[in-house]
């Protein structure tokens, strides 16, 4: 992997799972991290852990202005911004259509879909700036395979997963690297939600099939690389061997 020390990443959704794990291994190859996150309290901690190549940036994705603010922030912090990780999502609500409160059903939609949108929109004109920048997506099977009682998370990831296709056809002429990534079922504290929920097949899957969550920090940090290239618009997709292999998870 060619050397991308000094560059600087955005993690969304980066208190715990995949985006704490995403926030270790990018550091740890020379990135600058900005850790956003609800959870004040958690990504402070964490970006200490780290230490000064890094900011924590409490930010709900869903306020706009708040995810306007957290990019302003970064480059006035470091002068430039060369890759986003639209990690930050929410299984809830696990509950049938019948069930479903309206108002939690709308907060999946503004976390999990226009939380996406929000990060690309302020990200796409500082990276058309620089001639250059990735933003990936952590999609799931669920936005093409629909699950009982995930209404709002499968609609919500496959509306995400159109919106990274529609940003690379509009941006990728500009230097863009737009594209998702769908990890399979990761060792997360949303595991245990689901696992208590006993709704779908997922919820009845054994625990010991979940990959560990750097896994996927490790492949999101392949993507930003040439590797990624083959998936521009479209989604790589962490179950295939091939790419277990590529990141160096599987020999």
């Amino acid at each position: 992997m060619a050397n991308m020390t000094g560059k600087t990443v955005i993690i969304t959704g980066a208190s715990r799972g995949i985006g704490a794990a995403a926030a270790r291994v990018f550091a740890s190859a020379g990135w600058r991290v900005a850790l956003l996150a609800r959870s004040t309290t958690e990504i402070s901690a964490l970006s200490e852990q780290i230490g000064a190549a890094s900011i924590a940036l409490p930010c709900d994705v869903a306020d706009a202005s708040a995810v306007d603010a957290a990019v302003q922030a970064v480059m006035e912090r470091w002068g430039r911004l060369d890759a986003l990780i639209n990690n930050a999502g929410m299984i809830d609500p696990i509950a049938r259509i019948e069930h479903a409160k309206a108002s939690d059903w709308g907060q999946a939609i503004d976390v999990n879909l226009k939380g996406v949108f929000n990060g690309m929109r302020a990200a796409i004109p500082v990276m058309k700036a620089a001639g250059s920048g990735t933003i990936i997506t952590v999609s799931s099977g669920a936005a093409s395979n629909p699950l009982e009682g995930w209404s709002a998370y499968c609609a919500a990831k496959a509306g995400a997963a159109m919106l990274t296709r529609a940003a690379h056809l509009e941006e990728g002429q500009n230097g863009l690297r737009i594209m998702g990534l769908s990890p399979g079922t990761v060792a997360t504290d949303m595991q245990v939600r689901i696992k208590a929920s006993g709704i779908n097949p997922v919820s009845a899957l054994d625990p010991a099939v979940h990959i560990p969550a750097e896994w996927p920090a490790k492949c999101l940090l392949w993507m930003c690389g040439a590797g990624g290239d083959p998936w521009l618009g479209e989604e790589v997709k962490l179950r295939d061997e091939s790419i277990r292999r590529a990141i160096g998870v599987l020999e």
